[in-house]
């Protein structure tokens, strides 16, 4: 039995250090790619794609051999990338560039599980597609639990209008995983999701050691008096969609000391 735990072992081992050294490789090549694109070689739209391919390929094998914070700078490339525009802004080169020195860094070896995913988050740059003005951004990290689509888009465009930094996932699942990793200044969550309701996940959040000191809110087109809302925490603020969604939204942030 313990040689067949420890043949066990060196099978996943091996398996770790393939993965390892095909993410090297993925991503010395995407530095090449980068490179291109820089220089006007390669055309921004391809870059975007080979960049975007990349970090979900590379995504899930990191999170199952336990290189979580690797897992998480992967999801964060993507998110960065979502809503890139068709003419890239001059500052995407370096930003790029941070995110493969950064996953070499994770891929290698270097930081060591030490590293704290919750600061490699906020050294990262914020994400494309939202053109910030004059807005001063501010070192407040935002995860957006929410389907993709209009409204989410909507309340990204809210959150990023007081200078967050926001990032977005689908899954609530994967939002356990993300919020223990990256250690977000505030959680938005839809209260209606897919396998798992966002009304399980505020109050799992809610509930756990680890994260229950991170402030949460819940929007959602429920009936106020809907008894699933009854069953969230009375510290977590609820903002219900329509017409004065957007005052909704500010009361709650103002509640959580946040404004």
């Amino acid at each position: 039995m313990h040689e067949e735990g420890k043949s066990a072992t060196v099978v996943v081992d091996q398996l770790r250090q393939e993965f390892v050294d095909e993410a090297v490789e993925t991503l010395q090549g995407l530095d090449v790619i980068l490179d291109s694109g820089r220089h006007g070689h390669a055309a921004e739209d391809e870059v975007v794609d080979a960049f975007r391919r990349a970090a979900v390929r590379l995504r899930g094998p990191a999170g199952n051999f336990g290189m979580r914070a690797l897992a998480v700078v992967c999801h964060r490339l993507d998110d960065y990338l979502t809503h890139a525009p068709a003419v890239l802004p001059p500052r995407v080169w370096d930003d790029l560039q941070r995110f493969i020195d950064l996953m070499l860094t994770l891929a290698e070896g270097e930081a060591g599980n030490s590293t704290e995913a919750a600061s490699l988050v906020r050294s990262l740059p914020p994400r494309l597609g939202f053109e910030l003005g004059d807005i001063q951004i501010r070192c407040v990290e935002v995860l957006l639990v929410m389907p993709h689509g209009a409204q989410t888009r909507y309340v990204e465009r809210e959150l990023q209008q007081c200078g967050y930094r926001v990032s977005v996932l689908d899954d609530t699942i994967e939002a356990f995983s993300q919020v223990v990793q990256s250690k977000p200044d505030l959680i938005v969550i839809s209260a209606l999701m897919p396998h798992l309701e966002g009304i399980d996940l505020a109050i799992g959040l809610a509930a756990m050691p680890s994260t229950r000191n991170i402030p949460i809110a819940v929007i959602t087109s429920l009936d106020p008096d809907d008894e699933r809302l009854s069953l969230l925490p009375k510290r977590i603020p609820v903002v219900h969609k329509g017409a004065d969604f957007g005052d909704g939204l500010f009361k709650a942030l103002d509640s959580l000391f946040l404004i």
